[in-house]
């Protein structure tokens, strides 16, 4: 953490949108599993790093409620409201063997460290223990109610752990009770096995596997939560309850928390650690969002200890840049940050010098270079370096909108009744182009040297201005937006269609209805919203 930041500083890097109630997670080596509650009944497989979808696992007849993964990431057992259990291959996505006997809904599923039993809690009050060999229920175990969490030891398949009317059990394979209940609501363990984790209540306990002495205690504003799991690495807790999510740190004598996650509208279904300071949480606002645990908005050196705790400005900008693998943006406060495209995590950030209202930002040639307009000038600055790298004489037209061109060499400024292309490093114009309508909105996109606008009530216009000395060239009219790439794309706000197919691959709606500003390349797209997120996507996975 930064010093001058509130605790619940964290970065949401990447938010992938769902069609259906996503009810369960589970994670193993970049690749996320997620059950979702929907019509469909299915399980998709989403690339971790790129939030794109893998695969999709179909048979189970209604919502899948649980998820886990084998220890070596081959299996993945599955649990039904069909009240069947299901295991399967993950390299073909094809069901090994299903698994049947419960009278009600299957809520909680886990698999032994050696991969020979799978545990399943169901809201018929029993939890069974299944061969995967033969396939037949060894050991049924009587509880008290619905059995929500059920876990076997990551390190022992001799003995699990369940959750029944708000009680925690320990369990051997043969369905014996090794330890007196206490109360808790939520389990799990660590990764390794010698710790486990209870919630009763507003109190989080971490005690010893064997020997049942508490590590650690601490209490959590949360009241009841539903959710609990551990990093990777054992050094943080996470607790989720209704619409928030709290991690702590509880590696020093006193446990502290770390972060606090509140941005959904509907509670939180499940939650898992991708890596020690990355948190993936479901919610039922059909989201999945990827969380950055501790990251800083801005770099160290520039954070004063004495001023104000900072918060997260708006975002007034974003720019694409897809072949250097990163996303840039801007907010009001100045402060320009880059985000690595793949993983969605936070790289780096600058304070700019400017707060205009035209402005643009881009990583030309390793350097980032931020261009602004202020008293009919406009200003190149070398952001990495603070130095000012050029001033040009733009008098004479009323600027409405500032773009550095996609192949970083120019900057186009559109006014009234046209565009002129500068030249970043010469200061020189070296194209203008008339525009006939005024009725315009802002630019679009700019791509290589091309550059387009679009109108309130008109199609849009772009050009062409090729190299230095040429004259532009006006490019075919369109309705909205067309980029080449591996296909042609017609993007709106409302969506984005093949133009060759004419199937609309990805609408624009509820949460990601009408995007502020929207840039691609052919091959991914960045929009942002008033909500200050930013959506990243990948034609080459999403929309195949």
């Amino acid at each position: 953490m930064v010093k001058g930041l509130p605790a619940e500083w964290g970065i949401c890097s990447r938010t992938v949108s769902l069609d259906h109630y996503p009810h369960a997670l589970s994670y193993f080596n970049n690749t996320i599993a997620v059950g979702l509650r929907s019509t469909s009944d299915s399980i998709i497989l989403l690339n971790a790093i790129t939030g794109s979808q893998k695969a999709i696992l179909s048979g189970h007849t209604h919502w899948v409620g649980s998820l886990t993964f084998s220890l070596d990431g081959t299996s993945l057992v599955s649990g039904s409201d069909d009240r069947t259990v299901k295991l399967w291959d993950v390299q073909t996505g094809g069901v090994v063997k299903t698994f049947f006997g419960h009278t009600a809904w299957v809520l909680s599923v886990s698999i032994s460290a050696d991969s020979t039993r799978i545990a399943s809690g169901s809201g018929d009050d029993t939890i069974r223990l299944w061969d995967i060999q033969t396939g037949e229920c060894h050991c049924v175990i009587e509880q008290q109610d619905d059995v929500y969490h059920v876990h076997f030891s990551p390190t022992s398949s001799q003995y699990l752990l369940s959750v029944s009317k708000n009680k925690v059990w320990q369990w051997d394979i043969d369905g014996q009770q090794i330890q007196p209940t206490y109360d808790g609501s939520c389990i799990a363990f660590s990764p390794d096995g010698t710790q486990f984790v209870s919630c009763n209540k507003a109190v989080v306990t971490v005690q010893n596997s064997d020997s049942r002495a508490v590590v650690t205690e601490f209490c959590t504003t949360l009241s009841n939560p539903s959710h609990c799991c551990f990093s990777p690495d054992g050094r943080l807790v996470a607790v989720a309850a209704g619409h928030t999510a709290h991690v702590w740190d509880i590696t020093g004598p006193d446990p502290c928390l770390v972060g606090t996650f509140i941005s959904y509208t509907r509670d939180i279904t499940s939650l898992v650690f991708s890596s020690p300071t990355s948190l993936i949480i479901a919610s039922g606002d059909q989201s999945i969002k990827f969380w950055q645990i501790g990251a800083s908005p801005i770099t160290p050196v520039e954070t004063n200890p004495e001023s104000t705790p900072l918060t997260s400005a708006p975002i007034k900008s974003v720019t694409l840049q897809a072949k250097d693998g990163v996303t840039i943006s801007r907010d009001s406060d100045g402060v320009v940050r880059i985000w690595d495209i793949l993983t969605g995590i936070y790289k780096t950030s600058f304070q700019t010098p400017a707060k205009y209202s035209y402005k643009d930002v881009r990583l030309i040639n390793g350097r980032l270079i931020f261009v602004w307009y202020a008293d009919q000038k406009i200003y190149i600055w070398d952001t990495e370096k603070g130095e000012l790298l050029k001033t040009m004489d733009a008098s004479g037209s009323q600027l409405i909108d500032l773009r550095i061109s996609g192949d970083g060499t120019k900057v186009f400024c559109l006014y009234w009744t046209s565009i002129q292309a500068w030249s970043i490093w010469t200061g020189e114009v070296v194209g203008t182009a008339q525009i006939t309508t005024v009725d315009f909105r802002e630019f679009l996109a700019v791509d290589g040297s091309r550059v387009w606008t679009g109108y309130h009530q008109s199609e849009c216009q772009g050009w062409d201005f090729g190299t230095s000395g040429s004259s532009p060239i006006q490019l075919p009219g369109m309705p909205t937006l067309h980029l080449s790439g591996p296909m042609v794309w017609d993007i709106s706000q409302s969506g984005i269609k093949n133009t060759v197919t004419g199937k609309v691959v990805f609408q624009m709606s509820g949460r990601f209805a009408k995007p502020i500003d929207v840039q691609c390349d052919g091959y991914h797209l960045a929009a942002r919203y008033h909500s200050g997120e930013i959506l990243i996507l990948d034609f080459n996975h999403v929309f195949l």
